[in-house]
């Protein structure tokens, strides 16, 4: 498979608010998912794919460098870069939304809604968002697809004094970070997130489209305004056929310390 053949039909949209390189990132990870790369086939140099789209090689190298934290390519050295076996990497690096890391993916996010009202917070949710005993919270609960296929299901909590219009004014296909940005001024900075394993009950394989008691990831996050204000609390069961976990480590460096002579 050439550049040519993988790129020639993508529009570059210059004035549509993204940016050239994850228009690029997500094509590719579209290709890269659809099967027109293959596993272990190279990915064309960034020098043609550059020369291909009319963009420079840095615009290319940022979408490159992104589909490898992805986990969707990797590099050999003095081989170049190839396509890894596809299995969607959960992104622990960077505090993004479930619409944000659908695209990373090369994917359109959807939503379907299961409920969304106002209610009591549950003790955990009240201790998790730091909340008085007479505050309530909306409770927003999802399933979530990367094009027509739904990937996990979400249950987010945020306290009512935060976003008091929230049930009228957000439509729920969309992107709860984004809106929470865009009309409350809240920016999400900061998350703590709990990863366990668990097995699709009844009613989560029927949403998943999975088998009963398939593997899946059980998340619990909390995530921090700017200020330090915990703002959401959610509960989430994503599909383990679809996702991969990998955490990426720095060992820093050190002065070696020194030891008396003897120990």
């Amino acid at each position: 498979m050439t550049a040519a053949r993988s790129t020639q039909s993508l529009p570059l949209h210059r004035g549509n608010g993204l940016p050239l390189y994850q228009q690029i990132q997500q094509w590719l990870a579209h290709q890269i998912q659809s099967g027109v790369y293959k596993p272990s086939e190279p990915l064309p140099s960034i020098q043609k794919i550059a020369a291909q789209m009319g963009v420079s090689q840095m615009t290319v190298r940022q979408a490159v460098k992104s589909l490898s934290e992805l986990g969707l390519i990797y590099s050999r050295q003095g081989k170049g870069t190839f396509i890894s076996d596809v299995k969607l990497e959960k992104e622990f690096r960077h505090v993004l939304s479930f619409s944000e890391e659908a695209r990373a993916h090369g994917a359109t996010p959807h939503s379907r809604l299961i409920s969304f009202k106002m209610r009591e917070p549950t003790q955990e949710t009240r201790g998790a968002l730091g909340l008085g005993n007479k505050e309530k919270i909306f409770r927003l609960h999802r399933v979530r697809y990367e094009d027509s296929l739904p990937i996990g299901i979400e249950c987010s909590c945020l306290a009512v004094n935060l976003c008091p219009d929230l049930l009228e004014t957000f439509d729920p296909d969309t992107s709860l970070y984004e809106k929470l940005a865009s009309q409350y001024g809240i920016q999400l900075t900061i998350t703590e997130e709990v990863i366990e394993v668990g097995k699709a009950n009844a009613e989560e394989a029927r949403l998943l489209k999975v088998p009963r008691q398939s593997p899946v990831f059980l998340f619990t996050r909390i995530s921090f305004a700017e200020d330090g204000r915990p703002v959401e609390h959610v509960k989430s069961t994503y599909r383990g056929d679809r996702y991969k976990i990998v955490n990426r480590l720095m060992r820093t460096k050190r002065a070696v310390m020194s030891r008396p002579v003897g120990m």
